[in-house]
């Protein structure tokens, strides 16, 4: 389960130039994926948006790791960087 106040100090912590690497240290335990927001599917909402990301949960309950907005079976956060190649 990923916590809205999880979600929220993530996002806060997110900047145009965020780096996986730094986000994964800074927040231990949660799997935290950096990509740039055009690789996500349109169909795909965002459960949170800053200036410089969309925030997607990661549901990897089942054999495939899948997005979801469902806040009780996410086990990690996709930070989709807008206007990131």
């Amino acid at each position: 389960m990923i916590t809205a106040e999880l979600l929220e100090r993530v996002a806060a912590a997110v900047t145009p130039d965020a780096d996986q690497a730094e986000l994964r240290r800074r927040f231990p335990g949660v799997p935290i994926t950096v990509c740039s927001d055009d690789d996500i599917p349109a169909r795909f909402g965002a459960v949170r948006e800053n200036a410089a990301a969309r925030f997607y949960y990661l549901d990897a309950s089942e054999h495939c790791a899948r997005l979801s907005n469902d806040a009780e079976s996410a086990s990690g956060i996709v930070v989709g960087l807008i206007g990131n190649d």
